[in-house]
């Protein structure tokens, strides 16, 4: 095992090692394509040269005698990051391979590998396998049919970085129901009501506010023919006004998500939307 002998931290570690996994049994000019690929995800993140250089400096007569050192057991939880990496790496190759040739010049542009360099450095500080998948996904994704800009694009990948998975279950719920109840998206997630002045509460309040502020979700509004909001009319209260505030849980107010939002989850999201659609024109 590796934590027993610090020598196999050694072994398959290398750029090429990771290059030779990905580009194994294929044409030469599809290894120049993923070497791209890979040189721009692996250069994003600080600590894998350094992983390198420091693996590579352990005597193998002295893996013994250094299996407490500070240094080695560092090795050894960067180790495990790094087969985290490989297997991202080693998902989206599978993922380019079955979006066929038609994105050799997508991946290979300059707009495509600097979105790889921001991903993985939020895969990189993405402290979740969920949030890891996500920016994987979004990766892979990213390479086929194109529903969006590269601009918005670098946005989702500052979301992944900048919100919580409690944020994400929020938006799942929502994308799954349209037009969800802060009442409904509570009770589906977690179940029973906690006290509007308990934490739960207050915390439920600020994901819906985030996710509100943020553009990823609105309460529902009806429309005209060109898409365009109309006004709310002003609710007329009858008899005496309330005493309480609005409760953290209201069941009154739909939500739905964004357009922003509908392509956030289908960009980082393939457990509920398999595959993406259709380019718009």
């Amino acid at each position: 095992m590796a934590e027993d002998n610090p020598q196999s931290i050694n072994e398959g570690m290398s750029l090429q090692s990771v290059h030779g996994e990905l580009t194994k049994d294929e044409p030469s000019r599809w290894e120049r394509i993923l070497e791209k690929f890979l040189l721009a995800a692996i250069g994003s993140i600080p600590w894998v040269g350094g992983f390198i250089v420091a693996a590579a400096r352990i005597p193998k007569e002295e893996a013994t005698d250094r299996k407490e050192n500070l240094q080695t057991k560092w090795l050894e939880e960067h180790q495990k990051k790094l087969e985290k990496l490989r297997k991202t790496l080693d998902d989206i190759s599978h993922r380019f391979k079955m979006l066929g040739t038609e994105i050799e010049e997508r991946i290979q542009s300059e707009g495509y590998l600097a979105l790889v360099r921001q991903t993985f450095r939020a895969w990189d500080k993405s402290e979740t396998d969920e949030k890891r998948q996500y920016a994987a996904n979004l990766l892979s994704n990213a390479a086929g049919p194109r529903l969006c800009s590269d601009d918005v694009l670098r946005l989702f990948i500052s979301w992944i970085d900048l919100y919580h998975e409690s944020h994400f279950a929020v938006i799942r719920e929502v994308f799954k129901n349209p037009g969800a109840t802060r009442f409904d998206i509570w009770t589906k997630l977690y179940g029973a009501l906690p006290r509007e002045d308990s934490a739960e509460a207050d915390l439920f309040k600020l994901l819906i506010r985030d996710l509100s502020t943020g553009g990823v979700l609105r309460q529902a509004r009806d429309t005209t023919e060109d898409g365009r909001f109309l006004r709310k009319q002003p609710a007329r209260h009858r008899g005496h006004a309330s005493m309480t505030v609005e409760s953290a849980f209201e069941d009154t107010k739909p939500y739905l998500l964004t357009e922003l939002g509908k392509q956030f989850v289908h960009y980082t999201m393939n457990e509920i939307v398999p595959r993406i659609g259709p380019v718009v024109p």
